[in-house]
């Protein structure tokens, strides 16, 4: 099979508005890790919160609804605090085939390293601020596991989740990105590496698949990537692409070359970018960029 000529829709920054601001103007302080779907003709999106390290890390994960993609109401808000967590990272949002709402929870081991999923299932997307939580990716000693990114289709559920190293302390900010499949989103089968660094290029500390868009049996990934243990928190975006093999599953992940995409402040991080098509065509992106004081908005675009 081809990979294909089709390009992932990336932002532009010049045309993005701020759609949820920090709960601080330090660095350290973010709203951002977005992941957005369409449902009822609306547009839901649910992101993490985020103080700097000592007064609260990741403090909630944030579910909210609109009309037009740039004001959201809150629907539900789920806290640290209800996992037993010393932090929360980026959630991610579905609805499944049979209509219930879906969100996977990051949440982190107090005093390791150590990241684990937590699923919350409801009725209602408002249902997920008290629904019951269970453990999908659970980790182990060796590894941690956090922001999933999810796709299902006619084969079945599809999940790429960041994965790090628990070996040294100091080289827990290591991620790939692992490939997983499911036949019903809960119960999860590791498949192998779908995207790992590169030696000696911009993304070779690791990467963190954020959005996949699947277009026949072509797959675009838009993915966070670092080249530092000092880049951590400040990642910027790059470009893979796959394709679908004869089980139904996709494959590894091949980056693209070129530039990654940061903002124009320092230290330039742009990531955890997601998108939703729109009825009238384009596409709206969500993602976390560093602004010129060091903390982290959510901002918007839409694009062609």
């Amino acid at each position: 099979m081809s990979i294909g000529t089709q390009s992932l829709s990336l932002p532009r920054w010049e045309d993005s508005t701020v759609v949820v601001e920090p709960p601080g103007d330090e660095p350290g302080a973010w709203a951002g890790a977005p992941s957005s779907i369409v449902a009822d003709g609306h547009i839901y999106l649910a992101y993490r919160l985020r103080l700097p390290i000592g007064e609260g890390r990741g403090i909630s994960n944030v579910v909210a609804r609109s009309g037009d993609g740039v004001t959201f109401t809150v629907v539900a808000t789920v806290d640290k605090d209800r996992f037993g967590a010393e932090s929360l990272e980026r959630p991610a949002l579905v609805r499944t085939p049979e209509g219930r709402w879906r969100l996977y929870v990051s949440a982190a081991t107090p005093g390791t390293k150590h990241w684990r999923v937590d699923l919350l299932e409801a009725d209602t997307p408002e249902g997920l601020a008290t629904a019951p939580s269970r453990t999908v990716l659970a980790g182990d000693e060796t590894a941690g596991v956090k922001d999933p990114v999810l796709h299902h289709d006619g084969y079945g559920w599809h999940l790429w989740a960041s994965v790090h190293p628990l070996e040294s302390w100091d080289d827990a900010d290591r991620m790939t990105t692992e490939y997983a499949t499911s036949p019903d989103g809960v119960h999860w089968t590791w498949r192998g590496t779908a995207l790992a660094g590169r030696p000696g290029e911009w993304d070779a500390r690791g990467v963190r698949v954020s959005s996949v868009s699947v277009e026949g049996d072509t797959i675009l990934a838009a993915y966070d990537g670092r080249a530092t243990a000092g880049e951590n928190w400040e990642e910027r975006t790059g470009v893979a692409r796959g394709v679908r093999l004869l089980d139904g599953s996709f494959g590894e992940l091949t980056a693209e070359g070129g530039e990654p995409l940061g903002s124009p402040h320092a230290p330039h991080g742009l990531r955890y970018l997601s998108l939703v098509a729109l009825p009238g065509g384009g596409r709206r992106l969500y993602y976390e960029a560093t602004r010129a004081d060091g903390a982290h908005d959510l901002r918007t675009e839409v694009v062609a």
